[in-house]
This record gives structure tokens, sequence and C-alpha cells, in this order.
């Protein structure tokens, strides 16, 4: 097979998955990288990994099939961060959808669709921990598959997650903690830190967990 993997921003937290199935896969396949639409290669299959931009049809082209990875029950929770939303709203049982794409947003037919379970505890590095093995079992599940599969339409209420902005980061210093925690889960505090305002002033709030206390 010849399989192109698209990151297009090269420092996106998805980037190592994206190597690693490279190494995993070039011994049987012919796989590429690219950070860059442009330069996907004619083939078999193509997979998106976390982009940020709609891909032109003329690219979509190139392959037999286009693929995605989306953390919703799809349709419900197209858009933008399911899996931040979805953590902010108190849910530790997340869905992951593999799914073709096309030039609407998020609405190929569905090849799979599983589960992330989380604990209630996981910080960001953490969650995309799961979330990238999990990416890397469902591209491997689809090969392996290749090309016998047969995808099933979408079906079902439609639903838009709004895209994150770096304001969607502000504590309510109002709040307690306790009510804000799935919120400190899902902040980055390297690309977007949580932060409050208070007496004029801005300030940063990182969070870690001790290692000495990981179980």
């Amino acid at each position: 097979m010849t399989i192109s993997l698209l990151v297009d921003n090269p420092k996106s937290w998805i980037m190592p998955y994206a190597q690693q199935l490279v190494t995993d896969l070039k011994p049987e396949h012919d796989i590429y990288l690219f950070s860059e639409a442009a330069e996907i290669k004619t083939g078999d299959c193509a997979f998106f990994l976390g982009c940020e931009k709609l891909v032109k049809e003329d690219i979509l082209k190139r392959n037999k099939h286009n693929l995605v990875i989306h953390e919703s029950a799809l349709p419900a929770g197209k858009g933008w961060s399911p899996l931040t939303w979805q953590i902010l709203a108190g849910q530790n049982e997340i869905p992951i959808t593999l799914f073709e794409a096309e030039t609407t947003v998020d609405s190929g037919p569905i090849y799979f669709q599983e589960k992330i379970n989380f604990a209630g505890h996981e910080l960001i590095d953490e969650l995309r921990e799961q979330q990238g093995a999990k990416t890397i079992s469902l591209i491997k599940k689809f090969i392996a598959a290749y090309p016998t599969l047969t995808g099933r339409a979408q079906t079902g209420p439609e639903s838009f997650y709004p895209r994150r902005r770096p304001q969607d980061s502000e504590l309510d210093i109002n709040k307690t903690i306790a009510e804000q925690f799935n919120f400190l889960r899902v902040v980055d505090n390297e690309r977007y830190p949580a932060f409050f305002n208070y007496r004029g002033q801005k300030y940063l709030l990182k969070i870690f967990k001790d290692d000495q206390n990981i179980k």
C-alpha cells in the first residue's frame, strides 16, 4: 500500500504518534509523512491527523481513501476540540471515530467507532497519550482490513463544537478548584495555560502532577 500521513502543524502534539506510525508500518508499506497537503502522494490511503484546515477536492482525489479520526460519536460533536469539550462536560468515556474525509466538515462514512476510557484524574499530556495510542490502533486496524472495508453513513442528530480560543483558558476566581478541575485537566501549560485576572493584573496558573505520588 501507498499511505500518506498529513500533520499540517509540525509542532502538533500528534506528530510523535505519526512518526511512530511511519516506523511501525515502513517495513510493509510505502508510507510518507507530510506537513503540507500539496505534498500528498497519489496512492491508496491518506490519513489527516490533527489537521486544522479543510483539504481541497483535488488533493482528496489523489487517494482511494482519505481518513480522519475524530473524538466524538459522529454526527454528534462535529467541529473543533471534541475531546476537550467532552472532558469539560464531565465525560470520561469518549467516543472516537475513523471516517472518510469529504469536502464538507466531518460528514463522511464511518468505518470504526470505539471508545477511550479515562479515570477522571488525567491531565492534558495523559489524555493525549491515550488519544494518540488509540489513533495508531485505529489506523493499523483500517490498514489490516484494507481493501475489504465498507463504511456506514452517519445517522442521527448533528451537533457542532466551536473552536476554542486562548481566552477560553480563563479561570473563574469565584469558583472552587474542584468546580474547575476538568477545566484544569485540558489546559496546555505552554501553548494555552490557565490564567485569571485579579486586581488589574493577569496571572498564569500551570498544573502538574506530583511525580512522587503518581500511581
